[in-house]
């Protein structure tokens, strides 16, 4: 069983709004007590926390899962609904946060740093914050919206100021048990560490982190042994030490050969540049010094002799270093001290990077929405985007005809209406407001905005119920083209009559009958109006 994970994917989710309330207010002799409707709550958040006692993401390897608490919804008597409890996610520091696509996110460092990784969905409103001095009592509420729901990818990146890098058995971890109080595990066979150990070192008034990566042989940056896996842990590290075996018993390996190897795979590990301050600097460009280990044993000592001049005329600084008898340990902690005090007076001298607050007012004419054409099928539509329109279709009760209404007039207010006129939309037209998965609609700009100034009942709008009945404008034309053409042909037929001289009080009588019956089959003119 894994008992340490540096790499999880997360699925989290915040909690859904509460949906408002519609509700009327009924008390003994208050005949016209109003909308007491409360407002539904909020959904809780997902936030990312750095908790300094956690040290791996092996909780959310097994449950990767995670949903923040959903808003209650609003009541009667104008009571509110209750807010979704918050989730909070303890993290590592040096957890880097990224999306499926591998963009930056977050980079928690700081003990308590935060991220919301999943935000929740705002509570609709109650009937009583939609009332107005022309909507007195609306028969609706607002629905609560969905919390954000996303994928992440939790990366750990340990935060040490110096990676002991090396074959496997190379006394790495010997090495930390000997310079600090850490006590990892150390065997006499290959792979025996499987997870990155951390040590504190004193050396002098510098104190520092030593890590070391476990597995890492020739084809580590392509993925074989550990080290592909463990690579990521010495990205945040100032500087690097080699720690080469001189008492290897293996015939085909020598200090200098696995020093190339390993100087290989460090130049063709991909540093990660998406996250740091600044400019991140590849690992082989590191600061870099060698240990010679196991100098106490007879073979390891003439291997570290044989071998020195060669590692200083590469340019390199050589400490002879014993793990277990701690021979050299003192000086090649301050030489490690060095290189970390460099570092960090090179971050402390270097000025901080920090774009200046453009403070930028909306524009006057600022819509709030896009509109773009497509063609589908052939036909043309239209897609409005926007976080407005976008909010409301997701606030609206599409079961309840005065919530449709009431979402027209918005749309309509915002200049929705008004925009697709200008791209030439026509009725009947498809629009859809969000993405693929949004509101589909026949536009048919009819409806005249204002429901709160038209009388209907409670949760319904009579231009949504008569939608069915009511005549396009098409119709509307063709009927009195209709109606004018039986006109003329009445008034034809009296013409006709007229002049072959039939002047008789029968045929005066026939010619109203036959103009009352044009009036009651397509009414008066103005009824078009």
């Amino acid at each position: 069983m894994a008992s340490f994970v540096d790499r999880v994917v997360l699925h989290v989710s915040g909690g859904n709004g509460g949906h408002g309330c519609v509700s009327v207010h009924r008390e003994k002799f208050k005949p016209l007590g109003g909308p007491d409707g409360g407002n539904g709550g909020n959904g809780g958040d997902v936030i990312l926390r750095v908790d300094p006692q956690v040290t791996t993401l092996l909780e959310y390897h097994h449950s990767p899962h995670r949903h923040a608490g959903n808003g209650g919804p609003g009541m009667g008597d104008w009571r509110g609904g209750k807010a979704g409890e918050t989730l909070v996610l303890s993290v590592p520091e040096g957890t880097v946060v990224k999306d499926r696509d591998g963009a930056l996110l977050a980079d928690l460092v700081e003990p308590g740093a935060e991220f919301i990784a999943a935000a929740g969905g705002i509570g609709g409103l109650g009937n009583s914050s939609l009332a107005s001095q022309r909507r007195k009592a609306p028969g609706f509420a607002l629905l609560g919206v969905e919390g954000d729901q996303r994928d992440i990818v939790l990366e750990l990146k340990s935060i040490a100021d110096v990676a002991l890098v090396g074959f496997p058995s190379a006394g790495k971890s010997s090495l930390i048990a000997a310079m600090s109080a850490a006590r990892p595990k150390i065997a006499d066979y290959p792979f025996t560490t499987l997870v990155p150990n951390l040590g504190v070192v004193q050396a002098g008034d510098v104190r520092f982190t030593i890590a070391d990566v476990p597995g890492l042989i020739e084809g580590a940056s392509e993925g074989k042994g550990l080290g592909h896996h463990f690579l990521r842990h010495v990205e945040r590290c100032a500087a690097i030490v080699h720690v080469l075996d001189c008492g290897s018993l293996e015939s085909d390996r020598d200090p200098l050969s696995d020093l190339d190897i390993i100087e290989g795979e460090l130049e063709r590990y991909a540093v990660d540049m998406a996250y740091g301050d600044g400019e991140v600097i590849p690992l082989n460009e590191r600061p870099k010094i060698i240990a010679l280990n196991k100098v106490d044993l007879p073979d390891g000592k003439d291997m570290a002799e044989f071998v020195r001049p060669d590692l200083e005329a590469r340019g390199y600084r050589v400490f002879e270093v014993s793990a277990t008898s701690h021979e050299g340990l003192r000086p090649l902690g301050f030489a490690m001290a060095e290189l970390v005090q460099q570092a960090r007076e090179k971050i402390e001298v270097s000025a901080p990077t920090v774009a200046p607050t453009v403070l930028r007012p909306c524009a006057v004419n600022e819509s709030g929405f896009t509109i773009r054409r497509e063609e589908r099928n052939l036909e043309p539509l239209f897609r409005v985007r926007g976080e407005k329109p976008e909010r409301w279709v997701k606030q609206t009760d599409f079961e309840n005809e005065e919530a449709i209404g009431y979402l027209a007039d918005r749309l309509a207010k915002l200049g929705v209406e008004t925009e697709l006129f200008k791209m030439g939309a026509k009725p009947g037209d498809t629009v859809v407001i969000g993405d693929d998965g949004g509101v589909v609609f026949d536009w048919e700009p009819t409806m005249a905005a204002g429901a709160e100034l038209l009388a209907s009942p409670r949760g319904t709008d009579i231009r949504i119920a008569d939608t069915g009945a009511r005549p396009t404008r098409a119709q509307k034309r063709e009927e009195q083209q209709d109606r004018r053409d039986a006109r003329a042909a009445t008034r034809a037929e009296l013409e006709a009559e007229r002049k072959a001289g039939i002047w008789t009080d029968s045929s005066q009588r026939r010619q109203e009958e036959r103009l009352g019956a044009v009036e009651r089959d397509f009414g008066d003119d103005e009824d078009l109006v």
